[in-house]
Formats: structure tokens, sequence, C-alpha cells
């Protein structure tokens, strides 16, 4: 039991992630991304007459499946197989994010930003809900998430999640370096 109570090393989460490609290639075709399952949830929920909305949803249907077990996965992993204690990032990290004022390192997330009290405070609003619309909107624009053009689009040699990619990595360096020092100070 104690495997599952600790992080796995990325030699082999890595590869587990990355056998999921072939495993659903085989299974019948399909592509692993987790982007398409909110456009089946909206399809499926919302009987408006939007094109967008307007497809065969159930053919699909495996892929929300797939949701349900990463949401599923989630909860029991936090609430059942989670070590106590803090989160080891590096001592780098830290120190830079101290000197930033984010000071509160309980779990996963700081929760000197993400929180629903500093929701209502211009950094929360900025990092949570400005972040989030910003997520959104740059998966639909770049025709998937992160995962599906980093782990299924790459290892199928497609030359536009090569390009997604690389604005992905663009964008985060850009974010990490120039704009988080700047929003840290709100």
């Amino acid at each position: 039991m104690n495997i599952l109570l600790n992080p796995w090393t990325w030699y082999v989460a890595g590869p587990l992630i990355g056998l999921m490609v072939p495993v659903l290639l085989l299974l019948g075709n399909k592509v692993f991304g987790i982007s398409a399952t909110l456009q089946q949830v909206c399809a499926a929920c919302i009987p408006a007459n939007i094109t967008f909305f307007r497809y065969d949803w159930k053919k699909d249907s495996w892929n929300l499946y797939f949701a349900a077990g990463i949401i599923i996965g989630g909860f029991i992993a936090t609430y059942f197989l989670s070590a106590p204690g803090q989160v080891n990032i590096s001592a780098a990290t830290t120190a830079v994010l101290r000197q930033e004022g984010v000071k509160d390192f309980n779990g996963m997330l700081p929760q000197d930003i993400f929180s629903i009290s500093q929701l209502f405070t211009v950094r929360g609003f900025i990092f949570t809900v400005v972040g989030g619309f910003l997520v959104g909107f740059g998966t639909r624009y770049a025709g998937g998430c992160t995962s599906g053009h980093a782990i299924m689009g790459l290892s199928s040699l497609q030359w536009p999640s090569v390009v997604a990619t690389a604005c992905f990595m663009i964008g985060g360096f850009v974010m990490t370096w120039f704009i988080l020092p700047y929003l840290l100070q709100l």
C-alpha cells in the first residue's frame, strides 16, 4: 500500500502515461485528450440548437467514462491515498515564492493564492477566473489540451501538435519568468 501513498518518479509515471497512446489506438483508434469531454457534456446536456454542439456525442462516450474515472481517481487519491504533510517542491522554488509573498504551502496549491477566501481578491480572481478562462480559450483555439497535443499528438507525429506544444512551453516560460512575478505582487 505504501507504493500508492508516495509520488511516483518520472521514469515510472511518464512511461505509464505514454503507454496510454498505443493502448487507446489499439483498442479502437481512440485519441487521448480530455478537452473534448466538455463539448460532449454540453452536447448531451444543453438542448440548444447550437452548431458546435450538434453532433453524435454518443459515439465517443468512452471519453466521458475516462473523464469520470479521472475525477473519481482524483477524489480517491486525495482523500484516501495521499500522504499527510507538505508536498515536496524544490527548495529554490519555495524560496522564490516566499520572496514573492507566497507563504502557505499546505497541500498541492499555495493557499495564499488558490483558496475560496483568495478568490475574492484581485490576485485570486486573476489566477482562478481569468487564468481558467485563458486556459479554456487556449485549449479551444489550439484544437486540444496540453495532454492531447503533447502526449497523443507528438507521439503520432502530428505537425500541429508540435506547434501547439512549443507554444504551450513558450507561454509557460513567459508566464513564469515575466508575468507571474508581477501578479504575485498584487
